[in-house]
């Protein structure tokens, strides 16, 4: 829902005022391959999103997140001019380092067009100047970002499909029907490539997990940001949760999903889903309080489950202020079994979208 940090939209979004003239995300909107992995500029708002896990060879355990967002601000269509913002991409990167103790981060924004920036129709094709996500005839996904502390080149090889969230991809954030998103993810990815700090190049190994969501109506007017995990799990299954808060920080909504190793799918309602926080860290920056431990728990046919979400350190801000972008925590996690991310908005100051 990536999951959104929506980190690098948010404000365009507020800009934009009201989404009555975009397309509205209904249920009963069949997925199409490869299509869906590309653009639709029509919506108010897209993300092609990437977290995951790497190895050194050293055994070293690190967490990168690469994060491309669209946007279609609110133009006048009637204007000729080449330099409207018709779409506007925004990206993120980062490196959870143990040894660092706190985020290394880059970002990047420009208008499409004026070949400085790209989301293609069709299939995924989105970049801005230097920074790409691609996916190829093999069906990779090859991506490459370089920051003032890091680059990272990678390949992410699927080893299973795309796993439809929601209702087949129509994936419900609060009691509006239209307060939703189309929205898939693709778990379990295969992660191979190179990671460049400080002029030396290691070879990386690991996991990693793409959400890709689009919508025009993201968050209800009581609603300030969310909670979400995307777990890889060990053997094979794979876990997607979040819940929607409010302005008391109770859910507004809560959903996901749990695709087991055999294949089968829970799909679950409002009601399966629990966040549950252990333990806090306050930011020196911010001054946000994170519940960076939490457990999730979740209710199945056979009863409930939990899940005790531990991060690979505290300051896993992400903090962009700087560059006029919001503040979030997005975190590699471990738990037992498996691990993931965790992902925190809204705790720094109320999302718009």
């Amino acid at each position: 829902m990536r999951r959104m940090t929506l980190a690098a939209s948010a404000l365009l979004l507020a800009a934009a005022g009201p989404a009555t003239d975009y397309p509205v995300v209904r249920p009963g909107v069949a997925m199409r391959f490869p299509a869906d992995h590309g653009a639709h500029p029509a919506y108010r708002t897209e993300w092609w999103y990437v977290t995951g896990r790497l190895r050194t060879k050293a055994g070293r355990d690190l967490g990168f997140q690469i994060t491309f967002f669209r946007t279609r601000p609110r133009t006048d269509p009637a204007n000729p001019s080449r330099f409207a913002p018709g779409q506007v991409l925004f990206a993120h990167a980062a490196l959870s380092d143990p040894a660092v103790g706190h985020l290394l981060h880059g970002e990047r924004a420009a208008r499409a067009g004026f070949r400085l920036a790209q989301a293609r129709v069709g299939d995924t094709n989105v970049a801005i100047r230097d920074w790409h996500i691609v996916r190829g005839t093999d069906g990779r996904y090859r991506t490459t970002v370089t920051t003032p502390d890091f680059t990272l080149s990678l390949v992410l090889n699927p080893t299973q499909p795309p796993l439809l969230q929601g209702e087949a991809g129509y994936s419900r954030k609060g009691p509006k029907p239209g307060q939703a998103s189309h929205y898939y993810s693709v778990p379990h990815l295969a992660v191979s490539g190179r990671l460049t700090r400080a002029g030396t190049s290691e070879v990386v190994t690991g996991q990693a997990w793409l959400d890709r969501e689009w919508s025009s109506d993201y968050l209800g007017g009581t609603a300030v940001g969310w909670d979400w995990t995307g777990l890889n799990l060990d053997d094979g299954a794979a876990l997607m949760a979040f819940r929607i808060r409010g302005r008391d920080g109770r859910a507004i909504w809560a959903g996901g999903s749990l695709r087991r190793a055999d294949g089968q799918v829970v799909r679950f309602a409002p009601g399966d889903v629990r966040f549950v926080p252990r333990r806090l860290w306050r930011s020196p920056r911010t001054g946000a309080r994170y519940p960076v431990a939490q457990t999730v728990q979740i209710r199945l046919p056979e009863g409930v489950r939990s899940w005790a979400l531990e991060p690979l350190f505290a300051d896993q801000e992400l903090d962009a202020r700087r560059s006029g972008m919001p503040v979030y925590w997005e975190g590699a996690v471990r738990t037992r079994g498996g691990s993931g991310y965790l992902e925190l908005t809204g705790y720094a100051g109320s999302l718009r979208m």
